[in-house]
């Protein structure tokens, strides 16, 4: 187990920013942890990278208590928090290099500077001053800081936060990759990453977790109206498709294009290739709107 936490708390003056929050994450899984902006998701990872001290509870990396046994912690742990702390004035090899005499690398600081300057893209960038980055490339700097003592755990705080389309993409592919053989806990507000990079999905809101499933799970959660688009070669009449079973209403939206509302437990668009031929109807297309990882998330944060 590489993350365990069992009845975790902690409260800021009278506001409770974790609530008896549990989980456990194995290795090689690749965690996204969403929720409203002061949910306590910072408050949670940063408690798990030993930045903060918990008001109650326990939590354990790598079998380490975070309070008891924080150096050995930290050992494991790559974290990159929201707010990416970084010498502006040092060059980025230099900096890195300074990592690696933190991590005391010794003799081989120059060899993982060379690994980690290649696996998170910064070749181009390296002999520039951190201070001249554009965001999208400090956050690669910040990303290899967090990988340089290749850690078990990655804790990540909104990571692709700045970046270009094309640096996201390679961002993603790292830490899928990462993931094969550790375990990465992420924080982010873009649904699309997460569905992308995540097995897993945590949704914690007010400091309570109030969704933990896989991701597949998640994206499959039901909802009570199916919502159906269907374009005809020729219109049909209003009345004759409110007449289809299961089918609550029909909205013609544009041209020969219908928005068909459906709460019937079961799927409705054989009934509509039905009703098409027995009234001589051609289907153009048909489109059933699938629940979003987004319309999940709404639900279980209002």
């Amino acid at each position: 187990m590489s993350i365990e936490v069992h009845n975790l708390t902690k409260i800021y003056g009278i506001q409770k920013a974790l609530d008896q929050v549990s989980l456990e994450i194995h290795t090689g899984e690749v965690v996204g942890l969403l929720g409203p902006n002061g949910a306590g998701k910072s408050t949670l990872m940063k408690i798990l990278s030993c930045f903060l001290p918990q008001t109650s509870g326990d939590a354990k990396v790598c079998g380490y208590d975070v309070i008891e046994q924080s150096i050995e912690v930290r050992r494991k742990v790559g974290y990159l928090p929201e707010n990416n702390p970084l010498y502006l004035d040092m060059y980025v090899r230099e900096y890195l290099e300074f990592v690696g005499g933190i991590y005391k690398f010794g003799n081989k600081t120059k060899q993982r500077v060379n690994e980690i300057i290649e696996l998170t893209g910064l070749s181009i960038e390296q002999k520039k001053k951190i201070g001249q980055l554009s965001k999208g490339y400090r956050q690669r700097v910040g990303l290899a800081q967090a990988l340089f003592h290749d850690p078990e755990v990655l804790i990540l705080d909104e990571p692709t936060s700045g970046l270009d389309p094309n640096q996201l993409l390679e961002i993603r592919n790292l830490i899928k990759e990462t993931g094969k053989e550790k375990t990465v806990l992420l924080s982010t507000h873009i649904m699309q990453e997460v569905e992308a990079v995540c097995d897993r999905i945590i949704i914690i809101h007010k400091g309570k977790i109030v969704t933990d499933d896989s991701t597949e799970n998640v994206q499959k959660y039901s909802s009570t109206l199916d919502i159906i688009y269907v374009e005809f070669a020729v219109n049909p009449k209003q009345e004759l498709l409110e007449k289809i079973e299961g089918v609550l209403s029909a909205k013609q939206i544009k041209n020969n294009t219908w928005e068909i509302h459906s709460n019937s437990a079961s799927d409705i668009r054989p009934l509509i290739f039905q009703f098409a031929v027995q009234n001589g109807l051609i289907v153009l297309s048909m489109q059933k709107k699938e629940q979003s990882l987004e319309d999940v998330f709404q639900k279980v944060t209002k």
